[in-house]
């Protein structure tokens, strides 16, 4: 019987592991004792870079370490623990965007406690933690104490892992990969990538365009050719099911701070005037605009009106541009609102200010 339960324990966690060799698995059981080898080895390289401090409950209150992937059929709760007294978890942010209810963490004296109850194919994701070191109000994530491991939650009605959209846009950028995020939720699913216009397979060369389960299809290099509206198919033991669409969006704009210009209704206002000056950006799709005024009245409080908005515009040959706008709007123009209107736009790498004036 001990001996038994020896052998049974790593072919359990065999599954998970290396989903590809399910075909392997029945044929020849001198092949078992080799993956746990396999998992010693990688779990002590593992080791070298950081403590993992991350395991799992089982029956009985049996603790056991976890794999990088574990497979765990939807509908089953997990137990996750972390050990520390200051822990840190992420996971799944669709668990954070429903505020839900399933999911709960308790922080005790010598571990952190993760519960997902009831889990389902939207569960799906990375789950990980690390240890708090916090001198005062500062902490930091302390890198030789963390964990992580990849939780499929398989279910046979949704190959695909649930969004919350039904459309999703995806921006190629010429410099850094694209990702369209189809993930699967049964990691041996075969999966393919097809165009929607023309309709075909997009052939995976495994170096251009590669799948990986937990990301989905990966463009290495995206090119104008790749843009349009894609959908991936995944099969597992039953029909066919098709993931959401994805409409792909050819970039190319200059890196670097906003790239800023300023306008105003009139640079010769009269008394009574309705006065509005707009703070256009031109960039990326994907990143976001902050604007800053500062205009004559300003200090004495004057009540001006500042509307923000953006689009996205095509400029040509497939390529996207993101049109951000701030607009200042005086209502009834008075001597003290003569003077510089300035506008500060602000990205993540850098600021642009402009200015204009407006007299009466």
């Amino acid at each position: 019987f001990f001996i038994l339960l020896v052998i049974g324990q790593p072919a359990k966690s065999k599954r998970p592991k290396e989903p590809g060799e399910n075909k392997i698995k029945p044929v020849n059981k001198k092949l078992k004792p080799k993956t746990p080898k396999t998992k010693e080895r990688e779990s002590a390289d593992s080791s070298l870079k950081s403590q993992s401090i991350l395991t799992q409950v089982m029956d009985k209150g049996h603790v056991q370490k976890l794999a990088a992937t574990l497979s765990l059929t939807a509908g089953q709760s997990i137990e996750l623990r972390c050990k520390g007294s200051n822990v840190t978890w992420n996971y799944p942010s669709y668990l954070d965007t429903f505020k839900d209810s399933r999911l709960s963490i308790q922080q005790l004296d010598r571990y952190s406690q993760l519960i997902l109850a009831n889990s389902t194919a939207a569960d799906t994701g990375e789950y990980s933690c690390w240890l708090q070191l916090c001198n005062g109000n500062k902490c930091r994530k302390d890198e030789t104490k963390t964990g992580s491991t990849y939780i499929f939650f398989t279910d046979k009605e949704e190959l695909f892992v649930p969004t919350p959209s039904y459309f999703e846009i995806v921006y190629l950028n010429p410099d850094k990969p694209a990702v369209i995020p189809c993930r699967v939720t049964t990691p041996s699913a075969k999966v393919t990538l097809h165009r929607e216009f023309p309709a075909e397979e997009i052939e995976i060369d495994g170096t251009g365009i590669i799948y990986d389960a937990k990301k989905g299809f990966v463009f290495q290099h995206p090119t104008p050719d790749h843009k349009g509206i894609v959908y991936c198919k995944a099969e597992s033991q039953g029909a066919p099911q098709i993931s959401i669409k994805y409409h792909l969006l050819y970039v190319e704009v200059p890196k670097g701070p906003p790239s800023t210009t300023i306008a105003v209704s009139s640079s010769r206002a009269r008394l009574s005037d309705r006065v509005h000056v707009v703070c256009t950006v031109l960039g990326e799709p994907d990143v976001d605009v902050n604007f800053r005024w500062q205009y004559p009245g300003q200090e004495s409080e004057r009540p001006v009106i500042i509307q923000n908005f953006w689009r996205l515009i095509n400029r040509g040959i497939g390529h996207t541009t993101r049109i951000s706008k701030s607009v200042l709007l005086v209502e009834d123009f008075e001597d003290i609102d003569v003077g510089n209107y300035v506008c500060i736009a602000q990205n993540l790498q850098g600021e642009t200010t402009v200015a204009t004036k407006v007299e009466l």
